[in-house]
């Protein structure tokens, strides 16, 4: 338990977690933290929901399909943001800060009033350490270790604002809750498992390995290190699209462009849009076929295109060495496609 607790207070430091916050790992990744907020919270407020890509219309379905809440969905195709200016600080809200199959993230908090009466539930998987979180707008943030971290996908992190503590135990859900959802006991908050303790037992080689990247994180200088790092990374293919007259990002704002989850499409009037998704499916094979890049072809429900991680464990130089071969493997395909040798 010791190294658990340990693993969570750096995740309290290097993320910038308040202290009267309650930080803790929970199972089944990313999508069991959000899904543990959204079932443990969600019920005594109306819930705006914001929507731009696969993972927020998850948490959508969620709400609207299993909870039956009374929501309002703020939707937009992928590449755009909903018109945030229309969120109810009245009201819950369900968002994700960046969208991982998108490449499109909300540019900062602001959008969310500190006035708000409703609770916030924010998805900050792809987010979390590679931008400044405001702590004071969000009451249930959630990530895994895979994503910014390079770590294991299987574990999850919830942590927790006052207010959130207040609505667990103030509001008892009225569907039935599974064991792996349960955030209260006998009516009263379970800090346990924000100390150390767990609802399931978690692989204490993952929690080794948490510990390793976030120790790594704090000896290069913590949470402003990596989202340097990863600003630094998602510039070298800013630079390369800019100079690249066939590809563009599918983020159409530069400020809502993810610096993580770097999303590209390709413009060129030579592939038809009916045979885009194959064309770019064998760019991404080539690239493939070269061990140069891997599984870097775009989410199976996005638009057709590349998805490039730009992380904080990405190594620069890497990434600078992988735009020649983009730009190889997309002349080879071109000229396939053309029926050139």
């Amino acid at each position: 338990m010791s190294r658990i607790r340990h693993a969570i207070e750096l995740m309290r430091e290097l993320l910038g977690v308040p202290q009267d916050f309650h930080v803790g790992i929970v199972p089944a990744s990313d999508t069991g933290a959000v899904e543990m907020a959204l079932w443990s919270l969600l019920g005594p407020r109306k819930v705006d929901v914001l929507a731009w890509e696969a993972f927020g219309r998850t948490w959508l379905a969620d709400t609207v399909e299993q909870l039956r809440l009374d929501a309002r969905v703020h939707l937009a195709d992928y590449g755009c943001l909903p018109d945030l200016s229309a969120v109810d600080p009245s009201r819950d809200l369900v968002f994700t800060w960046n969208g991982t199959s998108s490449g499109v993230r909300v540019p900062d908090g602001s959008f969310i009033s500190r006035q708000r009466e409703g609770l916030v539930i924010c998805d900050a998987t792809s987010a979390a350490f590679a931008v400044d979180l405001p702590w004071d707008r969000l009451d249930a943030t959630t990530f895994s270790w895979q994503k910014v971290l390079g770590g294991e996908a299987a574990h999850g992190t919830l942590v927790l604002s006052p207010g959130a503590v207040e609505r667990l135990e103030g509001w008892q859900p009225p569907w039935p809750m599974p064991k792996i959802f349960r955030l209260t006991k006998n009516g009263k908050f379970n800090a346990a498992i924000f100390g150390g303790a767990t609802i399931n037992t978690p692989s204490l080689m993952c929690i080794e390995d948490l510990v390793h990247a976030l120790e790594w994180a704090r000896s290069i200088g913590g949470r402003e290190a990596l989202i340097s790092r990863a600003n630094a990374n998602a510039d070298v293919v800013a630079r390369f699209v800019e100079s690249t007259p066939w590809l563009d990002f599918l983020a159409r704002r530069p400020e809502t462009r993810s610096n993580t989850s770097v999303c590209l499409r390709f413009t060129s009037e030579q592939v038809q849009d009916t045979a885009m998704a194959g064309f770019t499916n064998a760019v991404a094979a080539r690239l493939s076929a070269e061990n140069v890049a891997l599984d870097v072809k775009s989410y199976k429900s996005a638009p057709p295109g590349l998805r490039i991680w730009c992380g904080a464990t990405v190594e620069r130089s890497d990434l600078e060495a992988l735009m020649p071969w983009i730009e190889w493997a997309y002349e080879i395909e071109l000229r396939r496609l053309d029926g050139r040798n």
